[in-house]
């Protein structure tokens, strides 16, 4: 088998060939022409030098290059890892050197930078388009096996260093299972997402799993306004709309005029991070629809579960897709009863093998087909999954557990704060207590006092947290994640007295 042969073999061809398969700037490129240059890309990774097996590193922006360049390493064998242009070199460094990369394509902009630390394996998009236009496009696909290495994904680093996601042939196949099954997508629908493609939401959601289903996926090239989204949104009017909680607020700033075209959209989905109920609620209000929760990770690539329409809250995280299984087990592995928090375990189609050069985090994490997501859920009677939140998140306080969710919900009760963030810090005395981090977009130096009385009036005093800090933004990795220890940094460094 072959992922890219999966998506635009012969077989996808005779279903989908005359169909509109990318839209970017202005361009529309057909699922036909993508297959062609999929097989002209993989010639391209041959001639370079790259072979079965080897890692090939893609800081591309988001276009139709960038689709055929991945597909294309998967369509000779070679393994695909696509990387943020915002990553700081240092971390580029770190996925060139661990994932023993063979070659680097990169913008021109970011090529300096690249070939600094990788040489002459550095290819610079003038000498890819210059390998496109002399390579002789590869007639067959790479014959593979289900479990051989087909792309990695780094994680977003939230809590450090990024560490490689191995993933195989067989994890593309399920691509899309949401789409189809939750939103009812098929193929001819066109859908927009603005995470971007090197990670496994945009991935999933913007590239993989409308080419599954004969869909046409709206690209643009470089992080999205919400200015942009709209205008977008008006112009090619999609049938499902992908994006993160934190960019849906945004939108809501916005006008009414322009959040009028997203009342024909059919299905909004937010992913990467808990969507409040503000957000839920106000979204509802500016274009009468709801929006769709959707819980993965990069180590499933594919969704894992899902609210279904009509069902939307901001307490429901959703319900397992087909194929998905689950286990909610406490710290003994005990499963627990409906209504009690667990530890989330999950059985998944698209797992991956493991995480590359650790065996350690791996064999912790990865057992016997199962995958430790370190996420606390609780299960309803009805069987609809919550996240409660990370389990090392959670502390004790005064003898009882706290999840900083909690807090950053009562914060965020008060209509002067934006967002709000909930760590852990140690205090002088060693004993772990809670900080809380906002933004206003309004009166900032009302922050303080207006988070400090929302906590005052929602939480019981154990639940309160000790250091309330206003905050320009607060820091997230590229694909949206909320970076907690670098707010604990920034603490810590106040109560050290450092600058």
């Amino acid at each position: 088998m072959n992922a890219a042969e999966h998506l635009l073999g012969a077989a996808a061809l005779e279903r989908h060939g005359t169909r509109t398969a990318l839209l970017c700037a202005g361009e529309a490129v057909g699922y036909a022409a993508l297959a062609a240059e999929v097989r002209r890309a993989a010639g391209a990774w041959l001639r370079l030098g790259a072979h079965r097996g080897d890692r090939v590193l893609i800081l591309l922006r988001d276009t139709p290059e960038f689709a055929a360049a991945w597909l294309g390493a998967l369509y000779c064998g070679a393994v695909a890892i696509a990387v943020n242009g915002k990553t700081a070199n240092e971390d580029l460094r770190h996925m060139f050197e661990d994932s023993a990369g063979r070659l680097f394509l990169a913008e021109a902009e970011s090529f300096p930078g690249v070939s600094g630390f990788a040489g002459d394996r550095a290819v610079e998009l003038g000498r890819w388009r210059d390998a496109l236009r002399s390579a002789d496009p590869k007639p067959q696909p790479a014959d593979m096996a289900p479990h051989d290495p087909a792309f990695w994904l780094f994680s977003s680093g939230t809590t450090g260093r990024p560490k490689g996601i191995v993933h195989s042939h067989k994890d593309v196949l399920p691509a899309g299972s949401g789409m189809r099954q939750v939103l009812g997508l098929s193929a001819g629908d066109t859908v927009f997402g603005t995470s971007k493609l090197f990670f496994a939401y945009g991935l999933e959601h913007a590239l993989l799993g409308p080419l599954a289903l004969g869909a046409a996926s709206i690209l643009h090239p470089d992080s999205v306004e919400a200015a942009q989204a709209a205008g977008i949104v008006a112009r090619h009017r999609p049938a499902a709309f992908f994006s993160v909680p934190s960019f849906y607020r945004r939108l809501l700033a916005l006008p009414a005029e322009a959040l009028a075209p997203f009342r024909a959209v059919r299905h909004f989905v937010a992913a990467g991070e808990r969507l409040p109920a503000q957000v839920l609620d106000k979204w509802a209000e500016a274009t009468g629809c709801e929006i769709l929760s959707l819980y993965g990770m990069s180590e499933t690539f594919c969704a894992a579960m899902m609210t279904p329409p009509g069902t939307s809250n901001a307490a429901r995280t959703g319900l397992p897709l087909a194929g998905v299984d689950t286990r909610l087990l406490d710290a003994a592995g005990a499963e627990v009863a409906a209504g009690e928090p667990g530890t989330l375990w999950v059985r998944h189609p698209s797992l991956a093998t493991g995480y590359a050069n650790r065996p350690d985090a791996t064999r912790e994490q990865f057992v016997d087909g199962w995958f430790c997501t370190k996420d606390i859920f609780v299960r309803d009677s009805d069987g609809y999954f919550s996240h409660q939140g990370r389990g090392d998140d959670f502390i004790k306080v005064a003898g009882q557990w706290v999840q900083p969710g909690e807090l950053e919900e009562a914060a965020l009760s008060d209509p002067m704060i934006a967002e709000a963030a909930c760590v852990r810090v140690n205090d002088a005395d060693g004993f772990e207590r809670l900080a809380l981090f906002v933004t206003s977009g309004a009166a900032p130096e009302t922050a303080i006092p207006a988070a400090t009385r929302a906590c005052e009036l929602g939480l019981p005093r154990h639940k309160r947290p000790k250091w309330v800090r206003m905050v320009a933004e607060l820091p997230r990795t590229a694909t949206g994640k909320l970076q907690r220890y670098r707010l604990r940094e920034l603490l810590e460094r106040e109560l050290a007295g450092k600058d």
